[in-house]
């Protein structure tokens, strides 16, 4: 464990504290032509060393494959990546360096993986209500205040797209968090740090609709979350 930790942590400096703006912009216009690259897979190989005490006589071949598998897929996100896919392959990017940092460190460590351990009943049921938090509850709660949507919706509305779903998908998993950990306190904080930013919404608007509208899918998305939390607890206690 400690080998990988070692590992990741060489990846965390060079890939997002020692990588500046202006090489990732360079890298994407210049890419193979790009001397930028080559520093940073530079920095890159610094680092490993640091972490492994300059010791390439047992680990040179997890720091050949690390170091030769970042170039290899930096290569291939350059040229691949287009300006709609860079989300996307940020995270294919970070997903397969990860991967690769595993595969390093179980040269030097012997991980023992069975499904019977992950797939236990309280992963299960945790998998099942976050679930529950973030699908059946958004579904739900569509239903039920779709009788009561406003239809004077503006036109030219500076809302970013899809804003309302994540926000309540986030709210819901921050109040299922805090009821299983036993922080009922901060609810109340959570509750009252979307209340100042919906100020603005509810003062501005004067139709009455509106704010009765978002109070009420705030209430319930609240509500479920609570609920789901306390029922998560009562189940947890009968495994």
């Amino acid at each position: 464990m400690l080998i990988f930790l070692k590992f990741l942590l060489a990846h965390i400096l060079g890939d997002f504290v020692f990588q500046p703006e202006n090489w990732v912009k360079d890298k994407e216009k210049k890419k193979v032509k790009s001397l930028k690259l080559y520093f940073h897979i530079g920095v890159h190989a610094l680092l490993l060393l640091l972490v492994l005490k300059f010791n390439l006589k047992e680990y040179w071949l997890g720091f050949l494959l690390i170091i030769s598998s970042h170039y290899i897929i930096d290569i291939l996100k350059l040229y691949l990546q287009k300006k709609k896919t860079t989300r996307i392959w940020f995270f294919i990017d970070q997903i397969s360096r990860l991967l690769i940092l595993l595969l390093a460190s179980s040269m030097y460590t012997d991980y023992s993986f069975s499904l019977e351990d992950i797939i236990t009943e309280k992963n299960l049921l945790l998998l099942i209500f976050l679930l529950l938090i973030i699908s059946v509850s958004a579904i739900i709660i569509k239903i039920i205040i779709t009788q009561w949507n406003p239809e004077n919706k503006k036109e030219n509305d500076d809302s970013l797209a899809k804003a309302g779903r994540y926000i309540g998908i986030l709210e819901r998993l921050f109040v299922f968090t805090f009821v299983i950990s036993n922080h009922w306190e901060a609810i109340g904080f959570l509750l009252a740090a979307k209340s100042v930013f919906r100020f603005g919404d509810l003062t501005s608007s004067k139709d009455r609709k509106l704010t009765e509208y978002i109070l009420i899918g705030t209430l319930l998305s609240f509500g479920f979350a609570i609920f789901l939390g306390v029922l998560y607890l009562y189940l947890l206690n009968l495994i």
